[in-house]
């Protein structure tokens, strides 16, 4: 690997689609490992250190869910997860155990790369950051990527952490969904904002259903806890 190239790991099991997308990455610029199955996938995570992991949902051995929650426990990195499903209750698991990123097969090669580059770019303003912020209750430490509420710890995925960061830099301003998208997505089609609406509903899950206010229509407001 050269120095300074990003190791990505490519978990799925259908071997054309997997060489598609390796060979995409690698054009790319990035180093790139296979994997087949879930046992074959968490090995190769735990070893190789990967900077980001591609995933597909479906795998022998055991799913990407369960993929994607062994690696986070051992070192949360960005995950970017492949479905043949469209179903929210998926979706949501996996961003619940994980997952920063989705894409719903059949998907364009070109997209993919380039949710991959936007997922790293918010990977490394994240480790850029500085300041502690403290919001009543609420303490975001965006050095150590620590968060907790009323002292109690919060395990985020990468992506739900920066969306959390952005809306702690405004507390009770309402952010628009395609904003949100932009900024922490790197996404211009607001098609995609679902995937706020998702991530939204894991950061309501794990800190407080009270700490993020909905405005239909527009979009959500971090409301600045007691």
């Amino acid at each position: 690997m050269r120095e300074g190239q990003r190791r990505i790991l490519v978990v799925e099991d259908e071997l054309t689609i997997a060489e598609s997308v390796a060979a995409r990455l690698r054009a790319e610029g990035f180093e790139v490992e296979l994997a087949h199955d879930g046992p074959s996938a968490v090995d190769k995570a735990g070893r190789n250190a990967p900077d980001l992991i591609v995933l597909d949902l479906m795998l022998p051995g055991f799913d990407g869910l369960e993929v994607c929650r062994r690696v986070q426990a051992h070192r949360p990195v960005p995950v970017l997860m492949l479905t043949a499903r469209d179903d929210e209750t998926d979706l949501l698991v996996g961003l619940a155990v994980g997952a920063d990123d989705y894409m719903t097969k059949p998907f364009s090669i070109r997209e993919l790369a380039a949710r991959v580059h936007a997922l790293l770019r918010r990977a490394e303003r994240n480790q850029q950051a500085a300041a502690t912020i403290v919001l009543g209750d609420l303490e975001i430490d965006p050095v150590e990527r620590r968060v907790q509420r009323a002292g109690e710890p919060a395990h985020l995925t990468p992506t739900e952490f920066e969306l959390l960061v952005h809306l702690a830099g405004r507390p009770r301003a309402v952010v628009p969904r395609e904003r949100l998208l932009s900024e922490v997505w790197g996404w211009s089609d607001p098609a995609g904002t679902r995937t706020v609406d998702s991530h939204i509903k894991a950061l309501r899950r794990k800190l407080g259903a009270d700490l993020i206010r909905t405005v239909h229509g527009v979009g959500y407001a971090l409301e600045a806890p007691r």
